[in-house]
């Protein structure tokens, strides 16, 4: 019998035999890609049309689009070019008929096929809750997979070396797309530890004024209140119209709340129970004239529809990546404007030395390199589709399932339609009709997501569809809640 030892350096062998067989298949498989692109470079180059870029502006040849594929992080990026979901998107780019309209992409139904191909979706339920949390595509879901194959090699070393190193490659992709400073963002699980970070990181005594309207996320409202018994701050809620006639009502119902006082405002860029779009930049600039710190909640904005950074003008902003953008499941960012992030607390101890170090939102202690890497290929994928296309997409399905309901007397839509108020969200509203109610009904009898929300002056069910929604799905929505209305 071999001795323990014996036994304990044949596993030890194994397992490098093993490491080395896998970097030749990689290195194998490298060289494949590698080939395959030189022998489409001797070929003569094809026009395939424009291809939507960031924030919907375009690139002109599939060559432009598969640098862009690869972004700042070659490395991170190029095994995802061989992947179907990224074929799918970048071959249906080039079918489009009038790519730079996003009016008639929107109603482009082949267009839309191939992106819904790209998921794994199971498609005997039908997801409307897209504003809670949405699937990934399967290039995400694979990249995923591999970051954590590679992590598991030998973690202490390969996800410490090789993978954490990688995330600077999303913190400038990310601060790209966002309009920054890549050294403005800091890379979260989700927007509830962004903004926490920044109402707990805030410098705030006793006495000291704080503004947020009830249409706020629950989780920052409790997280405010948290502080107020805590510390002593006054915490001030107040209520708004549910779809206001114009966005400067929620600009005037902010302002005649401010007192001397006053020293935070936290304002959502998307209401969370119906789509509501808040005028963030005129809240801002509010703000910045009286000396008043506004944090901004996007945890429903970012890749939903157009904005950028100095669209908002604002020095805080949180968002969540695991809704529109359809990255993995727990992963955000944290812009803070690079002279206020000495200001700000963070939320687990940093050294003095990172006191202006945007990373010191990141030391959490150890956790996955996975999810925040696989954001590379969500941002992909969302370049791949462009962001103006992605919002009339999302407008489209809400106007399609709201045309073949709201003739019932009993139906009301309670979201502003107007563009600059309101796009992949919508609350359903139903006269004598408990939201709960029809969540369940929905659920159990027709295998369809929704979101219930109650309270004493919201209430309904949250409709928010994605991209990869099709319209018999919608179909099936509309003749389920017929029938539950019959």
């Amino acid at each position: 019998m071999p001795s323990s030892s014996a036994f304990t350096l044949s596993v030890s062998a194994r397992r490098i035999l093993a490491s080395r067989r896998w970097l030749v298949r990689r290195e194998r498989g490298a060289r494949s890609i590698m080939a395959i692109r030189i022998r489409a470079r001797r070929q003569t180059p094809v026009d395939l049309g424009p291809v939507a870029g960031e924030n919907g502006r375009t690139m002109k040849t599939r060559r432009t689009f598969l640098r862009t594929l690869a972004g700042a992080g070659a490395v991170a990026t190029l095994p995802c070019l061989t992947n179907d979901a990224l074929a799918r998107v970048s071959a249906a780019r080039a079918r489009l008929a009038d790519p730079d309209d996003p009016e008639k992409v929107a109603r482009d139904e082949r267009y839309w096929r191939d992106i819904q191909s790209a998921f794994s979706i199971d498609r005997n339920l039908v997801n409307l809750n897209n504003g809670g949390v949405s699937p990934s595509p399967r290039s995400v879901q694979r990249a995923m997979q591999r970051y954590l194959d590679h992590s598991q090699a030998a973690p202490s070393y390969t996800m410490w070396r090789h993978l954490e190193p990688r995330r600077e490659t999303v913190r400038t992709r990310l601060a790209k797309h966002f309009g920054c400073d890549r050294e403005e963002i800091a890379i979260t699980r989700n927007a509830s530890e962004a903004m926490e970070t920044l109402i707990f990181g805030l410098d705030l005594k006793p006495g000291d004024h704080v503004l947020a309207c009830d249409h706020n996320y629950p989780r920052m409202l409790n997280t405010w209140r948290q502080r107020a018994r805590r510390d002593g701050i006054v915490l001030e809620t107040f209520d708004v119209a549910t779809n206001p006639d114009r966005p400067s009502d929620l600009v005037a119902a902010v302002e005649k709340r401010i007192r001397k006082n006053t020293k935070v405002i936290e304002v959502v860029h998307v209401a969370n129970r119906n789509g509501q779009i808040w005028p963030v930049r005129d809240i801002c600039r509010l703000g910045r004239a009286r000396g008043i710190t506004v944090l901004v909640d996007g945890a429903h904005a970012f890749a939903h529809f157009p904005f950028r950074r100095d669209d908002l003008e604002c020095d805080f902003y949180g968002t969540s990546l695991h809704k529109w953008l359809l990255a993995p499941h727990g992963t955000g960012f944290l812009y803070v404007k690079k002279e206020r992030i000495k200001e700000i607390w963070p939320l687990m101890a940093a050294t003095e030395a990172q006191d202006e170090d945007i990373r010191k939102f990141e030391e959490i202690g150890t956790h996955p390199a996975a999810n925040a890497l696989a954001v590379g290929e969500a941002l992909t994928f969302h370049e791949g589709i462009g962001v103006a296309n992605k919002a009339a997409r999302l407008r489209y399905l809400n106007r399609y399932w709201i045309a073949r309901l709201d003739k019932d007397p009993r139906v009301t839509i309670r979201t502003n339609d107007e563009p600059a108020q309101s796009c992949g969200l919508r609350l359903l509203h139903i006269e004598g009709v408990k939201p709960g109610d029809l969540h369940s009904h929905l659920l159990k009898n027709h295998g369809i997501i929704t979101s219930s929300i109650g309270g004493e002056t919201v209430s309904g069910n949250r409709i928010s569809p994605n991209v990869y929604t099709t319209l018999e799905e919608l179909d099936r929505f509309v003749h389920a809640v017929r029938a539950f209305l019959a």
